[in-house]
């Protein structure tokens, strides 16, 4: 459960202090040219948590350089935010972060897309390995564009039916990808890129499937098709449990999605399954120790949205 009424939920300065002991466990290191040697500016004339390198002499503070720069939101703000965020089993939407965080709809809407650019993982290392099981599946969300669907008004735009990707260990990470097509010719190169070659696949019996044995160590499938839901070990369950979160989330919370934002929402799913084993405070301060080098402006991203 998220205690409110903790001091780095409600005071900026303690806020403040928390995030340094994530960023910077041992001591300030400057954002500009990453030497340890700075001091802390103190007195009247600087704001609180201002730094100057002895180095390069540039001032910093602990939001420099992260998804946290520039904003005029209070820091304990932000830290709640994520808290409910990274706590959140199915998400949280925009509204509801502008209703508990006291911000406007569109302040909370745009730190919420900058907290999932925090959640998006960094450098890809392959999933699985020799003798691990990943399991391989694709979803669709929203609606097929070639029907208006039910409540509908004529004239109104909708959400188009986007396609999902989606790899899980067993036991383990997921990672998902939103991608144009489903067939062979998309789906292969992506999981020959991010599955270690020695891994064990399971997947259904879709046709783009069908050619795998050859790059990996082993390839099962089961007949969906034919009722089938598993045989042993043989199945795609840790899969399908995954997307029911994430069908619930998307449809239940967010409901609408477009189509450049959707893999930050994946990102963010991902990042929550992948540390279902640990406390809402644990995954909360994993978040923030990735908020560096991940600036996202709000020019950015309506740049996206017309791309």
């Amino acid at each position: 459960m998220c205690d409110i009424t903790d001091p780095i939920f409600t005071n900026a300065d303690k806020a403040r202090e928390h995030l340094e002991s994530i960023r910077w466990p041992d001591g300030a290191v400057c954002p500009h040219c990453k030497a340890a040697d700075n001091r802390k500016l103190v007195g009247k004339s600087h704001r609180p948590g201002l730094y100057q390198c002895n180095h390069c002499r540039q001032q910093f503070s602990v939001t420099v350089g992260t998804v946290f720069e520039r904003s005029k939101v209070p820091l304990n703000k932000w830290l709640l935010a994520v808290h409910l965020m990274a706590a959140s089993k199915k998400g949280m939407s925009a509204h509801q972060l502008h209703r508990m965080l006291g911000v406007t709809y569109k302040t909370a809407w745009f730190m919420a897309h900058r907290i999932r650019e925090a959640m998006t993982e960094g450098m890809f290392t392959p999933m699985g390995g020799d003798g691990d099981i990943v399991e391989v599946d694709e979803t669709f969300i929203g609606h097929d564009k070639t029907k208006k669907p039910k409540g509908v008004k004529k004239g109104r735009g909708y959400q188009h039916k986007y396609k999902v990707l989606t790899l899980v260990e067993r036991q383990g990470r997921a990672r998902s990808f939103h991608v144009d097509e489903v067939n062979a010719k998309t789906i292969v190169p992506i999981l020959r890129q991010e599955i270690d070659r020695k891994s064990h696949i399971m997947t259904d019996e879709a046709g783009q499937y069908k050619h795998l044995k050859g790059d990996f160590g082993n390839h099962d499938f089961v007949r969906h098709g034919q009722g089938e839901y598993g045989r042993g070990p043989i199945h795609t369950n840790t899969i399908e449990g995954y997307f029911s979160i994430f069908k619930r989330g998307m449809k239940g919370v967010y409901q609408h999605c477009a189509k450049h934002h959707l893999h930050r929402y994946l990102a963010e799913f991902d990042f929550r399954y992948n540390g279902r084993d640990i406390t809402d405070v644990e995954r909360r301060d994993e978040a923030l120790r990735s908020i560096s080098g991940k600036r996202l402006t709000y020019r950015r991203i309506n740049e996206t949205a017309y791309a």
